[in-house]
């Protein structure tokens, strides 16, 4: 039998696709319809994405076409998807701290893999490079930062910008710092709530006097917890970077940084993730490389995430004793480890500026719904 291009619409003029009030002719969802004898194409575009609607639709037009023109028709359905495009839940428009260009927040998923000593030798690198840079310890139970940097000591003071009283952050090697650190006492132990901790947090961020900076970075505690959701409610965070060791116990944290970043309700864009204690090498045999922890472990995540790698950083004594000391080791001039360190921060600028090039600013979320405490399926 041949059949006819019309007696197909009229049949198909019987079927309203679900969702919608008209018939999937009158709708405009059937897109072409192309008769061979007794074969028939049809081409139609929905709106539902779900498999359960797609699946439907075909199943209806072979059951109409059979049973109102022909029963024995050789039927083929190309169902096509046009979703709109779903809006972003939970999501408001952050807005930016006068001053700051670029927030980067340094994560681990797993303490102890040197978060606290990427972050500040990728700050003075940045401020040798040029760059204003400013560091916000939030790690809020563990602030480390004021160590680092040698200023433990050093207590903020109090400016006054617009007729408000404002925190002026401390500054060592052209850097400067805010930390939790700089309000308690060394032997003292931070026992707070989320909310608390929360507030102190906001009050670092928008009570402090920052100035011109070009680089923020936000040493975050490690995990994925309350202090973290606290930091994206409050910033517009320009993008991540995931501090891992190779080991596979360490990876299987960073992965789960990873994805935090990446959920849908925080959608923060992942700059990278950058190898520490990537091999050991003894002062004695520079040359000499021992993988204690693995190889490559974080460099191979970064491929199956489809991440930027942004470097590696090798266990040496000297990174630790000047950590130690609060002198980072990217400011030990003419050695590798300098060149390490700068190797790695040219990368971070360089994923910043492909970022902003882009995409849109990275918005505050706020988070109504236990939705954005949800576990996120890792593949």
């Amino acid at each position: 039998m041949k059949l006819n291009k019309q007696d197909i619409l009229k049949a198909l003029e019987t079927i309203t696709v679900a969702g919608e009030g008209q018939n999937m002719v009158e709708s405009g969802a059937v897109k072409n319809v192309i008769t061979f004898g007794d074969e028939v194409i049809v081409d139609i575009t929905i709106t539902n994405p779900s498999l359960q609607a797609k699946k439907r639709t075909e199943v209806d037009i072979l059951k109409t076409i059979h049973e109102l023109v022909y029963e024995k028709a050789k039927i083929k359905v190309n169902v096509t998807v046009d979703a709109p495009e779903k809006p972003k839940v939970n999501v408001i428009k952050g807005n930016p701290i006068p001053g700051i260009q670029n927030i980067i927040a340094v994560a681990s998923g797993k303490g102890g893999v040197g978060k606290s000593t990427v972050t500040s030798n990728l700050a003075v690198s940045l401020a040798k490079m040029g760059f204003k840079v400013g560091v916000l310890d939030a790690d809020i139970y563990g602030p480390s930062i004021p160590i680092m940097f040698d200023v433990e000591a050093e207590r903020p003071l109090a400016v006054t910008i617009d007729g408000k009283s404002k925190m002026k952050p401390v500054e060592n090697y052209d850097v400067k710092v805010l930390s939790i650190g700089f309000f308690t006492q060394p032997n003292q132990a931070v026992v707070w709530r989320g909310p608390m901790a929360a507030k102190a947090l906001n009050q670092m961020i928008f009570d402090a006097h920052w100035g011109e900076i070009d680089f923020l970075l936000i040493d975050l505690p490690p995990g994925t917890g309350d202090i973290h959701l606290s930091i994206m409610q409050s910033l517009p965070i320009t993008g991540a970077v995931v501090v891992s060791t190779p080991q596979n116990v360490a990876l299987a944290d960073a992965k789960k940084g990873v994805a935090m970043f990446q959920q849908e309700s925080i959608d923060v864009p992942v700059l990278g993730i950058i190898e520490n204690m990537a091999y050991f090498t003894p002062a004695e045999l520079p040359e000499n490389k021992y993988y204690i922890f693995g190889k490559e472990g974080a460099k191979n995540l970064a491929e199956d995430l489809n991440i930027p790698f942004l470097g590696e950083i090798p266990l040496v004594q000297s990174i630790r004793e000047a950590g130690d000391v609060g002198r980072p080791a990217a400011l030990q001039t003419g050695t590798p480890l300098e060149q390490a360190f700068e190797k790695l921060t040219q990368n971070v600028v360089q994923e910043v500026v492909k970022r902003n090039e882009s995409l849109p600013p990275t918005e505050a979320i706020k988070i109504t719904t236990m939705a954005g405490c949800s576990t996120v399926n890792n593949k």
